[in-house]
């Protein structure tokens, strides 16, 4: 009768559950019920009333999130953690300062073209052991320095010219990954690959296709810092801290970013719904007009940083520590990050290009994928990013 019954909310939930192909393969997260034999555990310690033990927590699971597919297992699991990070300018030397304040790692390796300026930023760092968690500090010009890696992290890229158009750009930096990612990939064959430097997305594609590795162990930083801005100044309109606010920018990392107004929620309580209630129909315009210009400036703000200082640097070195604690701790957070989007919101499958989506991040990389409302404008949106990476990667020789 039991399996009966599951097998009835399997069938009623199959057209709720994500359909399409995707490009990973399926996860399922072990229930904690699994991983302790049952007859080792007192009766009066068991739990009787988990998701689990009922029969819903697959069901649950499926409805909530979209299965990885071609995804590889994790690596085997060491005693100690090890994070390179390529490209030792400002980005880079604020992800390597957070990772160590952070202690996410046990041995940290420092990789950048310039021998001189290496050696001194790894001499900076080692000299504030008395302050800092133990942690190896190693640099080099040599990629044999990163063997071993848990995680990579790319920082380094070519700065576009005055004049210079978008493809020629790529094309600068698509020979600078050529020299950077076969050697990692060699040298760190189990690691996870996270880019940074930008255009985040295409080059993203760029080191999974380098690399070799199975899509889920690749990701961009996308649209994660985005999306704390987002939160930041939420909550700063909303006068409310802004851990307590959820809220999603997703596509293309940049200008042309789709806030998801759908997903904003203060404390858990959806933000739209409580203004589109009856006592408050007449405060809807004003607030989507009040999202609307907060949405623009996300995108404006790191051009306002740029112009003040000369660069970012604090804000990316933070949300990249997120990502790797996330990561390397297997922590299954949910993150909006760049992942192979081919096959997920009607992106055709055949179109193999990278973009933000809210994903659960682990050991393994990409976990899975959230089944967040996309509106269908947002839906059209992420479309017309997908379709336009797209063309734009038909021009490299990757």
């Amino acid at each position: 009768m039991y399996r009966t019954n599951k097998l009835k909310r399997d069938a009623d939930l199959e057209g709720f559950c994500w359909s399409a192909a995707s490009p990973y393969p399926p996860f399922r997260l072990p229930s904690p019920i699994e991983s302790i034999r049952s007859d080792l555990v007192p009766q009066t310690m068991q739990k009787v009333s988990s998701l689990s033990e009922l029969g819903f927590a697959d069901d649950v699971h499926r409805a909530l999130f979209r299965p990885i597919h071609q995804a590889a297992p994790p690596s085997p699991t060491s005693r100690r953690t090890k994070i390179s990070v390529i490209g030792a300018g400002n980005v880079g030397m604020a992800i390597a300062q957070t990772i160590l304040t952070q202690d996410l790692t046990d041995e940290l390796a420092l990789v950048d073209a310039k021998p001189d300026k290496l050696r001194g930023e790894m001499l900076d760092l080692q000299h504030a052991a008395a302050f800092l968690p133990r942690t190896r500090i190693l640099a080099s010009t040599d990629y044999a320095v990163t063997a071993d890696s848990d995680l990579c992290i790319i920082t380094a890229g070519a700065r576009q010219i005055p004049g210079e158009t978008r493809i020629d750009l790529l094309q600068r930096n698509l020979t600078l990954f050529k020299e950077i990612v076969p050697p990692l990939a060699r040298h760190s064959p189990s690691a996870l690959l996270l880019v940074v430097s930008n255009p985040v997305d295409v080059l993203t594609y760029i080191a999974w296709k380098l690399s070799g590795f199975p899509p889920n162990r690749v990701i961009g930083s996308g649209t994660n810092l985005d999306s704390s801005r987002f939160r930041f100044l939420l909550a700063d309109h909303l006068e409310v801290n802004a851990q307590d606010v959820q809220a999603y920018m997703v596509g293309e990392h940049g200008d042309s970013s789709v806030a998801l107004w759908s997903s904003i929620s203060v404390g858990g309580v959806p933000v739209l719904g409580q203004l589109a209630s009856d006592d408050n129909k007449a405060a809807v315009v004003m607030e989507q007009g009040v999202l609307e210009r907060i949405r623009k400036a996300v995108v404006d703000s790191a051009y306002e940083v740029i112009r003040l200082k000369g660069y970012t640097s604090w804000a990316i070195g933070y949300s990249v520590a997120s990502l790797a604690r996330s990561l390397l701790r297997d922590q299954h957070r949910i993150h909006p990050i760049s992942l192979l989007a081919a096959g997920f919101y009607g992106i055709p499958s055949d179109r193999k290009v990278f973009l933000s989506l809210p994903a659960q991040l682990g050991r393994s990389g990409v976990l899975t994928v959230a089944n967040v409302h996309l509106t269908d404008e947002e839906a059209a949106r992420l479309r017309h990013s997908a379709a336009t990476l797209w063309e734009l990667q038909q021009k490299l020789d990757v």
